[in-house]
């Protein structure tokens, strides 16, 4: 069925593609949310101390 250079060939195809899989999984669910809450989260706090300090200089 196989020839030892084909079995190597794809199982180093399924490994590259599990990995690709697994880290588009690790992005989507956990590194990409977390980015954009946190910069959410930061650019909220930057804008309530501008308005917390402006209202300390009035």
């Amino acid at each position: 069925m196989f020839e030892f250079d084909q079995y190597l060939g794809f199982l180093a195809f399924m490994t590259i593609l599990t990995i690709g899989f697994w880290l588009m999984i690790f992005l989507l669910t956990f590194a990409i949310p977390y980015w954009l809450f946190g910069s959410v989260i930061e650019n909220f706090k930057e804008k309530r101390a501008a308005k917390k300090a402006a209202k300390l200089e009035s």
